[in-house]
């Protein structure tokens, strides 16, 4: 079973909504698998205990989950144009994975919730590329051959899907089919690539 990993931090709901679309868009692909991963929130001081098991939603992430995907989603709400402190406190543990490449040649993609119109969707989802390129993961986007990037009047960039999350009323429909399809696109690309080094590996 091919396995792409959808890992988040949700502080307020709005991404945990869009990870759980992404997973519906993975899993509406046959024989690939979405795993649902969080991290726990830090502390400007300290680092805030936390359990193994979150109190509700996905289970926080490990580095095993990392090295054994296939696939990764990345997401995040914006904080002033970047991503969440607890994600990127998550993703700077990852030296271990970026020194064995066991992260290189899979594809990637990222995904973001803001809750005003100017408030820095396209450099989050940017600026969160940079650790996935530094691991060689293949980026993939929302290609304008998605009618809903097109039409939407909320979220939904190239770069990613996004959220505008005014007054939290959900997702909208066209913030929901990117979402979708984003997913199913990386599962996709996962499938091809992962079969492609099977058969190299044979010959």
């Amino acid at each position: 079973m091919t396995k792409i990993l959808v890992l988040y931090f949700s502080r307020n709901g709005a991404t945990a909504e869009m990870a759980n679309y992404i997973a519906r868009g993975i899993e509406s692909v046959a024989g690939v698998e979405a795993m649902l991963r969080t991290v726990p929130d830090v502390s400007t001081v300290c680092e805030k205990i936390a359990g193994s098991i979150p109190a509700q939603g996905a289970i926080y992430a490990t580095i095993e989950d990392l090295k054994k995907c296939d696939g990764l989603a990345l997401g995040s709400p914006t904080n002033f144009g970047n991503m969440a402190a607890p994600l990127k406190y998550f993703i700077d543990k990852t030296i271990e994975i970026w020194f064995s490449g066991a992260l290189s040649g899979k594809p990637a993609g990222v995904f973001t919730s803001t809750g005003s119109m100017h408030g820095g969707q396209e450099s989050t989802l940017l600026s969160m590329m940079l650790p996935l390129l530094h691991h060689g993961m293949l980026i993939l986007g929302v290609p304008y051959t998605e009618t809903a990037l097109r039409e939407t009047k909320s979220g939904g960039t190239p770069y990613g899907p996004s959220n505008l999350s005014l007054e939290h009323t959900g997702l909208s429909e066209e913030e929901k089919i990117l979402c979708r399809a984003f997913g199913a696109r990386l599962a996709k690309t996962a499938l091809l690539l992962k079969a492609g080094t099977e058969k190299n590996s044979w010959e």
